[in-house]
């Protein structure tokens, strides 16, 4: 174990800082970082805060933090920025809009960017949110851009998803349909003191009663588990009952600016956090998120190797100026390029 992982478990934000921006930069090192933390992980409610840009994201956040902290936790935020074109930085600064928890040592925030990850998310997101866990916080909020459909990425993150939706914005509502509506465990109609906001809560009601008892309702279905043999005694018929039960997303109306509302949403996300303790869907979700991390590293790490086995070939060029004269074709460049892999596998595979 490094001294800069000991010092980050010791609980010096300093290490924690610098942990976060080696996974960010993806410095030498950092997965060897990731690795000694890991087995400190596992202790923290992650949220995830979606939704429609100006939807008043960021100050819900602030409220709820400082109420988090006033209740004694500790809180990590993670802000996903859009990218900078030329640094590749965050460029929205969501510091200015998270003022009110300014030197609270026990309230880590960090604006990360994007990096042209769809949705907003990175695998350097889901990294941070493992030193954040490993560091001990009690919540960690991860905060997205809000650019649309591709926000599911974030379900891969957090235990529990919240909608954010800003009043008398029917567009907004009907873009719900698109996708965001699917991965809401709790939606919130922020600015709720705007006209429109009590049509909005409407059509978000229907919207979501005409999900209901769908087997993918929320970001995670029902769990049935069925007694193994025999007539099920009441008991059984009743923790079958339990076990298998949906969550009904609810509608929580706000006003961030003024922190009406907060206790409502923090009471919701604490009862979706009870529901996946009861219901055993907190584990499921583990091994779903860990199950899409590895795919994605597998992803990444396999087209880093076939880069290097591109440029050890010539450059992807060399074969683009093959295909263009008609003297091959992508799919037999692939299988070229392949093929040593596809080899080099069978023969382990042989061997076992």
């Amino acid at each position: 174990m490094s001294d800069l992982v000991a010092d980050l478990l010791a609980g010096k934000h300093s290490a924690l800082a610098r942990v976060i921006t080696q996974i960010e930069n993806r410095s030498p090192g950092y997965r060897e970082i990731i690795s000694d933390l890991h087995q400190h992980t596992g202790t923290a409610d992650v949220i995830g805060v979606t939704g429609s840009p100006g939807a008043g994201k960021s100050t819900l956040v602030d409220k709820v933090a400082a109420t988090y902290r006033e209740q004694g936790q500790t809180v990590g935020v993670i802000a996903i920025d859009p990218s900078s074109p030329f640094s590749g930085g965050a460029v929205l600064g969501d510091r200015i809009r998270m003022a009110s928890n300014a030197g609270d040592m026990d309230m880590f925030f960090r604006s990360m960017s994007a990096r042209g990850s769809l949705g907003g998310l990175s695998t350097a997101t889901t990294d941070a949110v493992t030193a954040l866990d490993a560091f001990g916080k009690d919540k960690i909020i991860v905060e997205t851009v809000g650019a649309g459909q591709n926000e599911v990425d974030i379900v891969r993150t957090a235990d529990t998803v919240a909608v954010l939706v800003p009043p008398g914005s029917g567009d907004d509502v009907q873009m719900l349909k698109a996708g965001i509506l699917e991965i809401g465990d709790v939606f919130v109609v922020n600015k709720a003191d705007l006209d429109g906001a009590d049509r909005t809560v409407q059509q978000l009601r229907e919207m979501l009663q005409g999900r209901s008892g769908r087997p993918d309702s929320g970001h995670h279905g029902p769990t049935e588990l069925a007694p193994e043999h025999g007539d099920a005694s009441d008991d059984d018929l009743d923790e079958e009952e339990d076990e298998s039960e949906t969550w009904n997303p609810p509608i929580v109306e706000t006003v961030a600016n003024r922190g009406d509302g907060v206790e409502d949403f923090l009471d919701a996300l604490a009862n979706h956090g009870e529901y996946l303790d009861r219901t055993g869907r907190r584990e499921g979700q583990a091994r779903e998120r860990f199950a899409a991390e590895i795919r994605t590293l597998l992803r990444e790490d396999a087209n880093e190797l076939l880069v290097d086995e591109l440029d050890r070939r010539g450059g992807i060029e060399h074969y683009v100026d093959a295909v263009i004269e008609r003297d091959t074709d992508p799919y037999t460049v692939v299988d070229e390029v392949l093929a040593p892999l596809r080899a080099c596998l069978d023969e382990r595979r042989d061997e076992s």
